[in-house]
């Protein structure tokens, strides 16, 4: 399983391995990019055996020969390693990949169904090749994943029919709580992502009543940045540390502009917040009847739902009710059978479907 440690990815695959590993299935991470803090490094020993091979992630480097290599190195581990089933994380990673192996592709997100959510228009021309490697990867893979109904029709309008798309959607580790809620906002997200919309956020803080967090690094890898003026910036923490804001919040924004899936919500609804999300196609997909909309564009809606929500204690606590329910779908269990299916299917081997 190929994974990375800057996203949600890393979370995805942590979670997704610990339901795995309890059907006895053994999993190599094959790491690309950055390489992890230890932290990280343990987690992912503890669940299986953790690779970091010597190669860039496709939307970190500028042109294709840099990612040219990630085929091969994907091939020759999983020889090494003996493996009977490739799962890649980025579509790209896929293409021109040389081996006889079934080959499951997840499309968490790319450049292309981002620039088309968060700027309204195509792939830059110097990004075209991003375009035809993982359209190339969509058509090597024997299954393609999409994380949301939402994102599977953006990749279909994107990149036209895929055969063998399925939806499975993420779930979450996280136990559900209850315990006291404190009066404070808090957004989680790389917000130094264009598209988590940090900006909105930003200006909302300066028009809300409760003070608003944002965790996450607003430093990127290629020199973006994004600052915080009015919100109160806790900068990167722990999954741990995060656990516990999330289950301390009142009230869990997301602004975001794209999100294929958006992990913090549900980590947010496990905990019982009031969710103000976006009013995009995934949110409505997914939350539908358990949060306040928003749009993202106007950094007043956001303002107005927080001082709403801030008023009024009988909704805050109606809505984490809703969002704690509505979170019980998305369940490791329903996942994991989920994609042993599709392991089943595509490699004509048993991959266990029931916990042991």
């Amino acid at each position: 399983m190929s994974l990375d440690a800057i996203g949600g990815v890393w979370r995805y695959a942590m979670d997704l391995a610990a339901a795995l590993k309890a059907k006895h299935i053994e999993i190599v991470f094959a790491g690309f990019g950055p390489m992890p803090a230890e932290d990280k490094i343990a987690e992912a020993r503890r669940l299986g055996k953790l690779v970091w091979l010597d190669a860039p992630l496709d939307w970190m480097v500028q042109d294709e020969k840099s990612v040219a290599e990630v085929p091969r190195l994907i091939a020759d581990l999983a020889r090494r390693e003996k493996a009977d089933l490739l799962h890649l994380n980025l579509p790209s990673q896929a293409a021109d990949l040389q081996t006889e192996l079934p080959v499951i592709v997840v499309c968490h997100s790319c450049v292309v169904t981002w620039f088309a959510a968060v700027r309204g228009t195509e792939v830059p021309r110097n990004w075209q090749w991003q375009y035809r490697l993982n359209q190339a990867g969509f058509a090597r893979a024997d299954a393609v994943i999409a994380p949301s109904r939402s994102q599977a029709e953006a990749i279909e309008a994107a990149y036209g029919p895929i055969q063998n798309l399925h939806v499975v959607y993420n779930s979450s580790a996280l136990v559900a709580s209850d315990e006291p809620k404190r009066n404070f906002v808090l957004a989680a997200g790389r917000w130094w992502d264009e598209g988590k919309n940090g900006a909105a956020l930003d200006a909302a803080a300066a028009l809300t009543r409760w003070r608003v967090l944002a965790v996450g690094a607003n430093g990127g890898p290629n020199d973006q940045y994004q600052p915080f003026r009015h919100a109160d910036h806790q900068g990167e923490l722990s999954h741990e540390r995060t656990k516990i804001l999330m289950r301390q919040a009142a009230v869990v924004a997301s602004p975001s502009l794209y999100e294929p899936f958006g992990l913090a919500a549900l980590e947010a609804a496990r905990a019982g917040a009031a969710l103000v999300l976006s009013d995009i196609p995934t949110y409505r997909e997914i939350w539908k009847g358990a949060a306040l909309f928003a749009d993202p564009r106007h950094p007043n809606a956001f303002a107005e739902a927080f001082n709403s929500l801030a008023e009024d204690p009988q909704q805050r606590v109606a809505l984490g009710l809703a969002a704690r329910r509505q979170s019980a779908r998305f369940n490791l269990a329903a996942q994991a059978q989920a994609m042993c299916g599709i392991y089943s299917g595509i490699s004509g081997r048993t991959f266990s479907t029931a916990a042991e």
